[in-house]
């Protein structure tokens, strides 16, 4: 029989967990092929592709993200071949599943919830017997009526095989993410969230798990990501599995973790601050609302002063970044209430501030209990709000005009001086800066067309040209900072005109030729003559003193220069502010 395990990831950088783990716990009475695509893959390529396989079998792994675009494969090879038998599975389709098989006649069996031992029971049926009663945790047809099965007992994780070691993954594992799992379910009863659904936390054997890592990095494994919902809910547990990536790392490899950063102690900290290389992890910690009653509403447990505790004692250890999550349109947070949320969470400055909206997930406390806060949302995936009782659709269009400029402007790092002088010193609050910057991104049109590098730096002096903030000058000299030392290389033509005429420009760089010193000893150092001046350098007039301010974050209205050198032997650039 040939079986095929298929799903549509968001990127091509993503890797499917679960159709490896069917893979693995199936052989050796099955070997079962593994076919990855995307979602902006053509449909018809991947129907062609399948089809081209001959399979009996093939098993589609569901999510919000992928679910529409599945569909339309699955109707599709039907027509093409209606023998080829279709199983569905996955989170979006555990839930409410008489409805998806009701709706959808082209899918012949859906898995419910953990699905290793289930499929395989199910292809044990399909090439003997067919008597699909006997499978646990199934739904299927059978004369035209729908009929689904109970599920078994949870699966002792201990005895799964590895879904890790498959030759034909070596290729790939340096260009995309490897997904690994130490543990199944979460502690926690948060009630827009799927995990909150399975009770208690299962570990998977620990002297394995170390096994499998040690070998997805010596196959070229570069970005390893930690799919346990609360990575760190076992204190002892988290420090064990933080001493060995320490120790036994390869140099290169990044893993990233789901933390749970109010219950994190201060000694871990500590011990990572100490030990851990820069780099090596990165923290993922959804904060969701700091509104007390809002987290009360959800079932939501969150010591918001530990959590700021935890967050702060990391950034001060500059060893590990740290990606915070946002959640607009939880219950009874109106956007007086979220305004508040971000800047609460914003005060800490992590590396990356993600804002997402409520996806109203089937089977969750929010959707069962929608009426009560009046939730209006989509009827198809991703489930996104649309409206509640304390939050309109007004409101959500301006939030996610913040979304927008937030990931343009402050989670890609590209004007990080410019950014922070503006949030602390010209607008009211971070969320309002971005906020009237979103909205007047929104009113240009600029949301529906492509951007240079260049044009975000003209779109931002624009707005703040136009609404005739203080110190234009100074801001638009740390724009020229933050463009030039994110340069690797010299830029043609730079976003702004030229501040210093020729003549002016000629006279400065024969001063720093006659004495080098005057920009500090780093800049002697580097022992450039004329050619090599004019050739890798770009000077620029400023009305403010930048070193007085990055070294103390006081204004000194005092003119100086910056000299950005953009070093041809290694593609860094080094500014020097005199």
């Amino acid at each position: 029989m040939n079986v095929i395990c298929s799903t549509l990831n968001a990127k091509f950088i993503h890797t499917n967990l679960a159709i490896r783990y069917l893979k693995a716990y199936a052989a050796p009475e099955f070997n079962i092929k593994l076919k990855e695509y995307t979602i902006k893959d053509p449909v018809l390529n991947i129907v062609s592709d399948l089809y081209q396989a001959k399979p009996d079998v093939i098993g589609f792994s569901c999510y919000i993200w992928n679910i529409e675009e599945t569909l339309k494969v699955v109707n599709m090879l039907k027509k093409v071949d209606p023998s080829i038998l279709i199983v569905l599975g996955g989170p979006e389709v555990t839930y409410d599943t008489a409805e998806w098989m009701e709706n959808n006649k082209n899918v012949d069996f859906i898995v419910i919830g953990e699905g290793e031992q289930t499929f395989k029971q199910l292809l044990t049926e399909i090439a003997a017997s067919k008597e699909y009663r006997n499978v646990y945790g199934i739904a299927y047809r059978k004369n035209e009526e729908v009929k689904m099965t109970p599920q078994m007992n949870k699966l002792d994780l201990k005895e799964l095989p590895s879904p890790y070691r498959f030759p034909e993954d070596i290729a790939d594992l340096g260009k995309r993410i490897t997904y690994i799992e130490t543990s199944r379910g979460c502690p926690f009863s948060c009630q827009f969230c799927l995990s909150s659904i399975e009770v208690g936390v299962r570990y998977f054997d620990r002297e394995k798990i170390k096994a499998d890592i040690r070998y997805l990095m010596e196959h070229g494994a570069k970005t390893i990501k930690f799919v346990d919902r609360t990575f760190n809910i076992s204190r002892s547990y988290a420090l064990e599995m933080f001493r060995f990536l320490i120790d036994e790392h390869l140099p290169g490899t990044v893993f990233q973790f789901e933390i749970t950063a109010d219950i994190m102690r201060p000694e871990v900290i500590e011990f990572l601050n100490q030990e851990a290389p820069k780099g090596l992890f990165r923290f993922e910690i959804g904060v969701q609302s700091t509104n007390d009653e809002t987290n009360e509403l959800v079932r939501r447990k969150q010591n918001f002063t530990k959590l700021t505790r935890t967050v702060t004692m990391v950034k001060e250890g500059g060893k590990i970044d740290q990606h915070l999550d946002l959640i607009a349109g939880l219950p009874e947070e109106d956007y007086a209430s979220f305004r508040k949320t971000f800047n609460d969470v914003f005060e800490m400055r992590p590396e990356e501030l993600q804002l997402g909206f409520l996806k109203m997930l089937r089977g969750t406390g929010v959707r069962l209990r929608a009426d009560e806060h009046q939730y209006v949302y989509m009827d198809h995936s991703p489930y996104e709000i649309l409206s509640n009782n304390v939050l309109s659709f007004d409101d959500i269009v301006r939030i996610k005009q913040v979304e927008d400029v937030l990931e343009k402007y402050w989670n890609d790092h590209r004007m990080d001086f410019t950014i922070e002088f503006l949030v602390s010193h010209v607008f009211s609050s971070p969320f309002d800066f971005f906020q009237e910057f979103g909205s007047y991104w929104d009113e240009k049109g600029w949301a529906r067309i492509g951007h240079q590098l260049e044009d975000l730096f003209r779109r931002l002096y624009s707005f703040l040209e136009e609404r005739s903030v203080h110190n234009l000058d100074v801001i638009e000299g740390l724009m020229k900072y933050d463009y030039l030392r994110n340069h690797k290389y010299k830029p043609r033509k730079p976003w702004w005109s030229a501040a210093l005429e020729k003549g002016d420009r000629s006279k400065i760089y024969k001063q720093i030729l006659d004495h080098p010193a005057m920009l500090g000893d780093n800049f002697s150092r580097l022992e450039l003559d004329e050619k090599e001046l004019f050739k890798h350098t770009m000077l620029e007039g400023l009305t403010f003193d930048l070193q007085h301010y990055l070294i103390t974050g006081n204004l000194n209205k005092n003119s100086g220069y910056l000299l950005a050198y953009f070093e041809p032997s290694n593609d860094r650039t080094l500014i020097f502010p005199f």
